[in-house]
């Protein structure tokens, strides 16, 4: 696991210095902090900062082929390296070192920009081929390690795992992007391809991007993987959970090749807990397992974690969490360079750093809840469609937006009678009330929010747009799998993936999802909904799949989540750092807020009125960000 970092001149051969070189690449030293290595030539630099996890004594970057003609800077792990290494030998290909980053120099020449199809794994790369005068930069399926890039007002070209890289540069311009902010506090993230900043984007999950010197224009990426939902594998449920066992273990036995300390996150979760029983199936030794909890009971289930340890004699460690837990902030801003409101990357920030002393590998459920329908949410998502397809828009709009109106906003009762969002979410088309289901703050709260010269900043863009542009290419009428879809698109890549990438790279560690893996995700696309969700259970098959592994009260209780007690945090003793951050001279002279509806929001959490701690969480880390980013102007 590693960072990467380069310039590359699209039109000529200047030189570039070193010392800016190593500036951009050590940013992010704590990517990879045991080998650091540049490479320079006419037009070109290349980066690297090298965290060891395979072939310790070789495989320093940037790597180049025998002759010098093909180099590449690489993040992330090639699981099916040994296979390619073998078939590329007899090709003729010959290797210098044991690692997986030799295999992608040889792929490139033996398949070119096709090389991307036989990878498996989790990666982002740049590729320099000398003799095409190409830079290649490409990005896995599924966005588990991140790549962003920016052109410079001089014309040439900057990238890097970090967006800290890019505004490292001196000559990068840190505009802030209104459609960005917007997007922000619609999903408390900034999703890909945009960046907070308007000229740095993200390369999308499962895309590429090919620079040629000497080409005119900005080349587009281009996407070579997508899932399809077809839903029609005939399979009964006995062969769906047999063939679903097998396929995890095979995700996670290529996820357990490493020349360093490997263990696993359990959190007490399903997905945690059935990667933990798979990788003890596979071990003569006892798995490491690592797990924290929280001194409030109310977010603790580390109990469920020892339940698992304890079945499979894990060698477990568990750190308490006190529940005021929250000096991260400005560490977190840093970490994410833009602004980002998961509340849960404190714990997962947590959770790395205690695993770390322990492993430098560590294997996560993540995925699994896209994948089989394990949210609550979808589950909500079917029964409003339910009621959708039997009633025409026409009838919708004015009955349940009607009813939306008048219904009050009722956060202090039973979730039962918090009916004003469902009623809001009947009146809308289906992506419409997807988005209002994951918006942290939706519509017409962020009409309040804003101000009216950042609402005319925004040109009649909205957030849900994001949706929109995706669904367009889902290619699927089938409710379930459509936002599954839009979570891949959007929040699996630019929350989960992200906040996990941030944390572990944060303390050198690598993680690996077994559940993320690519031909898992494709062989799970298709089967029926009705195998993910039924009788109101999610995850169906994935859990009857694991019920001779797992204790049944792992396997059935109510999801918790990786989440922390923000209400609280912000009435007792996160209030005073609250009102400075939301109110501080640097938001309220940034342009992008209504002065009066920020007060109100302080005003009316702290006297209890009403729970507005998403929002303001949402704000903490947006002030943050703008601290951390040194300008406070629109």
């Amino acid at each position: 696991m590693c960072g990467i970092s380069g310039l590359f001149d699209t039109q000529g051969m200047r030189h570039f210095e070193r010392t800016m070189a190593t500036r951009i690449n050590n940013i992010q030293s704590h990517r990879g902090p045991d080998e650091d290595g540049i490479h320079l030539e006419a037009g070109l630099a290349l980066g690297h900062r090298r965290l060891t996890v395979i072939d310790l004594s070789t495989g320093q970057q940037p790597l180049f082929n025998g002759d010098g003609s093909v180099g590449v800077v690489f993040n992330g792990e090639i699981y099916n390296f040994q296979t390619l290494r073998t078939e590329l030998q007899a090709l003729g290909y010959p290797f210098r070192t044991r690692s997986d980053t030799e295999v992608i120099v040889h792929a490139w020449s033996a398949w070119g920009p096709a090389c991307v199809h036989r990878l498996r794994g989790m990666f982002a790369f740049a590729l320099w081929d000398r003799a095409q005068q190409t830079l290649f930069l490409a990005r896995d399926r599924l966005g588990v390690k991140p790549l962003h890039y920016a052109w410079l007002p001089d014309g040439s070209f900057i990238f890097g795992s970090e967006l800290k890289v890019l505004t490292a540069h001196p000559g990068f311009r840190r505009d802030i992007d209104p459609l960005a902010v917007e997007d922000y506090f619609s999903f408390g993230y900034v999703p890909d391809p945009r960046c907070i900043y308007r000229n740095a984007h993200k390369l999308p999950a499962a895309h590429t991007l090919t620079l040629k010197r000497g080409l005119a224009g900005l080349p587009a990426p281009q996407p070579y993987w997508d899932v399809r939902f077809s839903n029609d594998n005939p399979i009964s449920l006995p062969d769906a959970e047999a063939e679903l066992r097998d396929r995890v273990q095979e995700a996670v036995r290529l996820r357990l090749v490493a020349d360093v300390p490997l263990g696993a996150f359990l959190s007490g979760g399903v997905d945690s807990s059935a990667v933990v029983a798979t990788m003890a199936g596979l071990s003569d030794a006892p798995v490491h397992t690592c797990a924290i909890g929280f001194d409030d009971p109310l977010f603790n289930e580390s109990a469920f974690a020892q339940q698992v340890a304890d079945r499979y004699q894990t060698d477990h460690r568990l750190e308490i969490v006190k529940s005021d837990d929250f000096d991260l902030i400005d560490t977190l801003a840093w970490l994410h360079d833009e602004p980002f409101a998961d509340s849960s990357a404190l714990p997962t920030y947590r959770v790395c750093q205690m695993a770390r002393k322990h492993v430098t590998v560590a294997l996560s459920g993540d995925g699994g809840d896209e994948s089989l329908g394990g949210y609550r949410r979808y589950r909500m998502h079917l029964g409003e469609e339910g009621v959708r397809h039997r009633l025409p828009h026409s009838v919708r709009r004015p009955v349940f937006g009607m009813l939306g109106r008048v219904y009050p906003k009722a956060d202090w009762a039973p979730r039962m009678l918090r009916a004003k969002t469902t009623f809001q979410a009947m009146a809308m088309d289906t992506v419409q009330a997807y988005h209002h289901t994951m918006s942290k703050l939706r519509t017409e709260a962020r009409e309040r929010l804003f101000s009216p010269g950042f609402k005319r900043s925004l040109g009649g863009y909205s957030a849900v747009d994001v949706f929109r542009i995706h669904a367009a290419t889902a290619q699927t009428d089938d409710p379930l799998a459509l936002i599954q879809y839009l979570d891949y698109k959007t929040w699996l890549v630019g929350d989960i993936n992200t906040k996990v990438d941030r944390a572990s790279m944060a303390h050198a560690l690598e993680v690996r999802e077994p559940l993320m893996d690519h031909e898992l995700v494709e062989w799970l696309a298709t089967l029926p909904s009705s195998l993910k969700i039924q009788g109101g259970e999610g995850k169906y098959v994935f859990k009857k799949a694991f019920e001779p592994l797992l204790p049944h009260d792992v396997l059935y209780r109510p999801k918790m989540g990786f989440s922390v007690p923000l209400a609280s945090w912000l009435r007792g003793p996160l209030a005073q750092r609250m009102q400075e951050s939301v109110l501080s001279p640097r938001m309220l002279a940034s342009g992008y807020f209504d002065t009066a509806t920020l007060q109100s929001l302080v005003q009316q959490h702290l006297r209890g009125q009403y729970d507005h701690s998403t929002t303001l969480w949402m704000l903490i880390m947006f002030d943050a960000f703008l601290r951390q980013a040194g300008q406070p102007a629109a």
